[in-house]
């Protein structure tokens, strides 16, 4: 077995029991791409097991700090198990579950989520990359499913040297599915929607959308970065009496269109706009319109830390013009799924972004990703994804 040793006073984050060991970290020693490797500290302590990497600056990847713990196939079984039991106590209304959260799951690199009867997966990290044959029989054998899609096409593979791989890994079958979510169903493409082919992490607050709806009588709804639609459905599930919908990419306008037509909502009901977010909240403020509630839900601006400043500006602008076209108690969900962003400087931003606007409101809720995309007590990280209801007084 190999070894890589720290250099002295960078185990503290081990002992913590953070799963991630820079580049910067290692005083010596090394690996082959995925090969599981020994970590010691500096005066030579055990400090865990872990996948190596030599391209990423994330150069290695715990699997475990148990010194006993052996890292094969069994461990993989019994990882992949546990994660796909927790998920039987976690408070899903849907056929579509995040079943292995990477490493909130204790599986670093990978991801797992469920469509009825099909599994995609993402192996984004050497490590699990390595054992993909091992944990995809795993999948299979926890879940008595047949069906297993790889959409291992992250940009993040090519920071582990790895190259995009996209196909049925296990079984064949449609490519094109419909999700059962809450009270409406949502289509969706395993081989071409973005991450594994949607937004499970949004369940939650589509819920709590719909509900916010149906509570405050919401009649001009504008969904900015809509995508397929889905917050565009739970609005008129909720009882909007019109929903624009805004995405920069065609294919995803005519899906959401047809999402709400599947949903068996009046067309009338609904207006769809294949044109930039910011641009169209600049014509609107011109044009005078306003709207009871705004959802501002864009990609991601921020993957890293380093990537924050700029990131930041970006999100105040949009939020900006949001904040001028909200109508007084009117409501604003507003998110942001960069890592780099963290949730203290997520609402420091929207704050800024009310103060430029000349407007002040109540913060009713914080929004994050739904229990199956856990964050974990060691691996904050996992926090991804941020979210503010705010109300304009």
């Amino acid at each position: 077995m190999k070894t890589i040793r720290l250099r002295a006073g960078k185990e503290r984050s081990l002992l913590r029991r953070h799963p991630w060991i820079f580049e910067s970290a290692i005083a010596k020693g090394g690996g082959d791409s995925g090969e599981t490797v020994r970590v010691e500290s500096a005066e030579g302590q055990f400090l865990g097991w872990a996948a190596f990497s030599p391209q990423s600056k994330i150069r290695a990847r715990v699997w475990s700090f148990d010194e006993t713990q052996r890292i094969d196939a069994s461990f993989f079984i019994a990882a992949c198990a546990v994660s796909i039991r927790a998920r039987g106590r976690f408070d899903i209304k849907s056929d579509g579950v995040r079943l292995v959260h990477g490493e909130s799951d204790g599986l670093p690199g990978l991801i797992v989520d469920r469509y009825g009867d099909t599994l995609v997966a993402q192996f984004t990290s050497a490590g699990v990359d390595k054992w993909k044959d091992v944990i995809a029989d795993a999948l299979l054998v926890a879940t008595g499913l047949t069906k297993l899609y790889e959409r291992s096409d992250a940009s993040s593979r090519a920071l582990e040297g790895l190259p995009e791989v996209t196909g049925w890994l296990r079984g064949d079958g449609p490519t094109d599915l419909v999700l059962q979510e809450h009270e409406w169903k949502l289509a969706l493409s395993i081989a071409e929607g973005h991450k594994t082919g949607f937004y499970l992490d949004q369940r939650d607050s589509r819920k709590r959308f719909a509900e916010t709806t149906r509570r405050l009588g919401f009649q001009r709804v504008l969904n900015c970065y809509c995508y397929t639609g889905g917050f565009s459905v739970a609005a008129l599930s909720g009882g909007a009496g019109h929903v624009t919908s805004i995405d920069s990419s065609g294919p995803a306008i005519e899906k959401a269109a047809a999402n709400v037509a599947m949903n068996g909502f009046d067309a009338s009901r609904a207006t769809f706009m294949d044109a930039d977010v910011n641009a169209s909240l600049r014509a609107f403020g011109a044009e005078g319109r306003t709207f009871d509630a705004i959802i501002l839900d864009p990609p991601k601006f921020a993957p890293t830390v380093a990537h924050a400043e700029r990131a930041a500006r970006a999100y105040k602008d949009i939020n900006r013009l949001a904040f001028k076209l909200l109508e007084p108690g009117g409501v604003l969900f507003t998110y942001s799924c960069s890592g780099g962003i963290s949730a203290d400087l997520f609402h420091k931003i929207i704050a800024g972004a009310g103060s430029d606007a000349g407007v002040d409101g109540y913060i009713t809720e914080r929004m994050g990703g739904a229990p199956d995309h856990p964050m974990t007590i060691a691996f904050p990280e996992g926090e991804y994804l941020k979210g503010l209801v705010v109300m304009r007084r």
